[in-house]
């Protein structure tokens, strides 16, 4: 079995981060989405992996290299316009052949891994299998109908009135049989051979389309709030592990991750909370589900709740509580009054 991870698209509700940084690439618990991701791919007993990328190619080949940090080897797709998931498929035909792959969206967040669904898939080997997840508000997500048996009986996106809370979490396990499915179909309304409609071919076909409900923690990381959701979560089980500096004035209380070359000075850390390699605390508060990038330098701060990126500077900032900052940002006082170089998209909320 092969795998295919899709890397492209805008991310256009992560920006002003998603205008330097691919999507995929934000940072959950200081590691990368498309490294969990990969992870996760590898638990399966997969190794053997496609990413498809579009014009944010190099930024993703620099971070992710030949995925044998990892324990993967990764070839690299180049797809020129984002025309669909079905197009990714068509473009990875040579690298896929008619080898059982799993296509898996490289912002999707399910840190409890899919081995029961592999398992299963393996053990039946359906024409398809999708992954499902239950949700509260079915209107803002395809959706699959099953009959009593568990085999996917329609799939519907976003339908007005919903007859199952069933979503697609991007999650998909395929035979070859996908292929000429992607074939038969045409683009749809807006331009892109959509993999809902492949999958509906096979069922017209006659093929065997199973499901598997995934209970566990999942979210499309596209939005602010939930890359701060997962990034609570995978904290959640984080482990204290001291590799840097603290001196006599400071306090770490719960599970702390330190970094090597990492400092912190008069400070009080509150975890869950991981502070990267080189990064510098010092005369601050940093409270629980906080997450500092290498190479920061945080000083007389109060900040938790948080995502901060590489080589990011805050300083005399009473208080930051749900934030994203970007790479070497740099957040500071300007006397009485506020002082903002704002780029587009950015998102702003300043204390009254």
């Amino acid at each position: 079995m092969k795998a295919l991870v899709l890397s492209g698209g805008t991310g256009s509700r992560l920006r002003p981060f998603s205008h330097s940084l691919p999507k995929q690439l934000i940072p959950i618990a200081n590691q990368p989405v498309l490294e969990h991701v990969l992870e996760s791919i590898r638990d399966i007993g997969v190794t053997d992996i496609g990413i498809v990328v579009g014009d944010r190619a190099p930024t993703i080949r620099k971070v992710i290299g030949d995925g044998s940090r990892l324990g993967v080897r990764v070839t690299y797709i180049p797809q020129d316009e984002p025309l669909g998931l079905g197009h990714c498929v068509v473009v990875s035909r040579s690298f896929l052949g008619d080898d059982d792959f799993v296509m898996y969206l490289g912002d999707n967040f399910l840190p409890d891994g899919i081995v029961p669904v592999a398992q299963e898939f393996a053990a039946r080997r359906p024409a398809a299998q999708v992954v499902l997840h239950k949700v509260t508000d079915p209107r803002q997500f395809g959706l699959a109908e099953l009959d009593e048996n568990g085999n996917v009986r329609r799939l519907v996106e976003k339908p007005e009135h919903p007859r199952s809370d069933l979503a697609l979490v991007g999650v998909y396990f395929f035979t070859s049989a996908i292929h000429e499915a992607i074939a038969r179909i045409e683009p749809s309304a807006r331009g892109e051979l959509e993999i809902t409609d492949a999958i509906q071919w096979l069922l017209a076909n006659g093929a065997e389309v199973r499901a598997t409900e995934y209970d566990g923690f999942w979210k499309d990381a596209g939005r602010p709030e939930d890359v701060l959701e997962c990034n609570r979560y995978q904290l959640a089980g984080l482990t204290t592990a001291i590799h840097g500096d603290v001196d006599e004035a400071s306090e770490l209380v719960g599970p702390v991750v330190l970094g090597p070359g990492a400092r912190v000075l008069r400070s009080v850390i509150e975890g869950p909370a991981i502070i990267g390699a080189n990064t510098l605390v010092a005369d601050s508060h940093i409270g629980p589900n906080t997450a500092i990038g290498d190479d920061c330098q945080v000083r007389a701060t109060h900040l938790a709740d948080s995502i901060v990126l590489a080589g990011a500077s805050i300083s005399d900032v009473p208080g930051l509580h749900g934030s994203l900052i970007g790479r070497s940002a740099t957040i500071r006082p300007s006397g009485a009054e506020h002082r903002l170089v704002v780029g587009d998209d950015a998102w702003i909320e300043l204390a009254a």
